[in-house]
């Protein structure tokens, strides 16, 4: 065979198998043709023919919301109107007056918590103030969302508040600037002794890593030789200050995390590119299931280079990448366009959403079909699961009674009803939630509505029910009323029997109230047992 005809058979074969390809992508866009023909005909034939005015918004809104809740939780359409939510929710950035509020029914509006150095805590606004009116208009009718928004506005632009004050019980009008508020993604940094540096991270919007940089500096300025970075409930945001925070701890050049997808420049290697601040102080990372994305990004990578490590429980398992694209009409939608994976090369992805249960649920990757991979230093770790920590230390398991109180705004109430009786509280160092207080949330709690029963009264309540249904309560009776007797507990006597599962969560929000949410955070770690056992590991001993 010549060279001619050589090529001329190269080419040919190439042709060839090029085919199915092409083949395959016409299909594809012959089925989005058809299906975007069949859908504008059945609304043109709606339109044409419904026998009421056809809701053409919440139609449209409501077929995109589906279509893009089969494909995964994470692809949404924000439309033009909802954009300021949706900033706040990627960059926890918003115009307004930098406040918590609370609202219940037939009750104004509530401030529960300024926040540090915000414009509401610099006018005077603190914990139990009520807000009657904002801008001339009352707040009774006013839901807490509409009332937030009517706070909400463009930095610079003032709004002006009728407020009856907590203590004196005085009304004064306060007129507010609103300004840009940063909700911090570092919302502590501090010693826990003399030798220990403590970083709590919640985000990971703009900025945080020089953040993050400064914050350690500081430690090591005070004496830190051992480093603790915690990611409890950090779930995720910017890949790219993920990496700039990988960037501080490992040599330059360290491959960081790649990603792959199908949309352009999705496949690629990410490398650090600047010079860390320390490679060598003994690191700890905390996790648990609420931390994902990039939390998983920066833990992943610190354990497998071997530079951290990784204390607590499992995290969440996303290794799935968003980007935002605009649309038409100003909206915006984003999408999921690759998956993550870590230096090893493992993607941390626990769910597949595109394979699913005959009733439509979500599939998890049981362990058995999770891979092994090597670290740095030859440690085998596993994908398709989140991140498994190096040290596995439970969280502390609450009472249902616990979680009534704290979700039921139980102690919030509450806790505003300590403002009003207390004018300060000692430095927060100093401030224990004292026996004869706890006796007076005993008597505030005993006149609230809520759901003391035990999880194991829950269970039977809901098996008496059953056996009911199966017509077998009956043949059970005298059984049955022995063990609800068992079972049964007043409001009190449970509340007493769990005293210290409920004081930690009183101490820290009357401590937030005063001292804002660092002080907060200082209450939470006094109690943190799971803090203090990683701390004993025999892992991270400084030398």
């Amino acid at each position: 065979m010549n060279r001619k005809m050589t090529k001329t058979a190269s080419a040919a074969a190439a042709i060839l198998l090029a085919l199915p390809a092409v083949a395959q992508a016409q299909s594809r866009s012959f089925k989005l043709g058809q299906w975007v023909e069949i859908e504008n005909s059945i609304i043109r034939e709606l339109n044409n023919s419904y026998v009421d005015t056809l809701p053409v918004d919440r139609i449209y809104r409501a077929a995109i919301d589906e279509m893009l809740a089969g494909l995964d939780p994470y692809t949404i359409y924000v439309p033009e109107e909802e954009q300021e939510d949706f900033t706040m929710m990627i960059s926890n950035t918003y115009g307004g007056i930098g406040a918590v509020i609370r609202k219940m029914v037939g009750e104004p509006v509530y401030i529960n918590e300024p926040y540090a150095g915000s414009p509401a805590a610099r006018s005077g606004l603190q914990c139990g103030d009520r807000i009657l009116e904002i801008d001339g208009v009352s707040t009774l009718p006013l839901s807490s969302k509409e009332s937030s928004d009517r706070m909400k506005g463009k930095p610079g632009s003032t709004v002006r508040f009728k407020v009856e004050k907590v203590r004196t019980g005085e009304i004064v009008e306060i007129p507010i600037v609103r300004e840009k508020i940063h909700l911090p993604d570092i919302e502590y940094a501090g010693m826990l002794d003399a030798e220990t540096g403590y970083i709590y991270q919640s985000g990971f919007t703009e900025g945080v890593a020089e953040t993050m940089k400064a914050k350690f500096l500081e430690l090591k300025n005070k004496g830190m030789k051992r480093f603790v970075l915690d990611l409890r409930g950090n779930g995720g945001g910017l890949m790219a200050e993920a990496v700039n925070i990988i960037s501080l701890f490992v040599p330059k050049g360290s491959l960081a995390v790649s990603s792959r997808g199908r949309a352009p420049g999705m496949n690629r290697e990410m490398h650090t590119v600047t010079e860390p601040v320390d490679t060598e102080m003994p690191m700890i990372v905390m996790i648990d299931g609420g931390s994902a994305s990039s939390s998983e990004i920066v833990t992943g990578a610190l354990q497998d280079l071997d530079r951290a490590t990784v204390m607590g429980v499992r995290s969440y398992g996303k290794g799935l990448i968003q980007s935002v694209r605009p649309l038409s009409y100003n909206g915006q939608l984003k999408v999921t366009t690759g998956k993550y994976y870590t230096p090893s090369g493992r993607c941390v992805q626990a769910i597949d959403y595109a394979r699913r249960n005959d009733d439509g649920s979500v599939q998890h990757i049981p362990d058995s079909l999770t891979s092994e991979f090597k670290t740095a230093h030859g440690r085998t770790v596993r994908d398709g699961g989140g991140i498994t920590p190096d040290v596995t230390i439970d969280l502390r398991k609450y009472s249902r009674l616990v979680y009534s109180l704290v979700l039921g705004g139980v102690i919030d109430s509450y806790v505003l009803e300590y403002v009003k009786n207390h004018d300060s509280i000692p430095a927060v160092d100093d401030f224990h939630y004292e026996d004869a207080d706890f006796e007076e949330f005993i008597a505030f709690a005993k006149t609230q509505e809520f759901d003391y029963r035990s999880s194991a009264k829950t269970l039977f309540d809901q098996m008496k029910k059953e056996l009911e249904e199966d017509g077998l309560k009956e043949g059970l009776s005298e059984e049955l009323a022995a063990l609800e007797k068992g079972l049964e507990m007043d409001k009190e006597r449970f509340i007493r029997l769990k005293k210290d599962e409920i004081v930690p969560f009183i101490e820290e929000e009357i401590a937030t109230r005063y001292w804002y949410q660092e002080a907060g955070i200082k209450i939470r770690l006094r109690y943190d047992e799971q803090l203090k056992k990683a701390l004993a590991s025999p892992l991270i001993k400084v030398d």
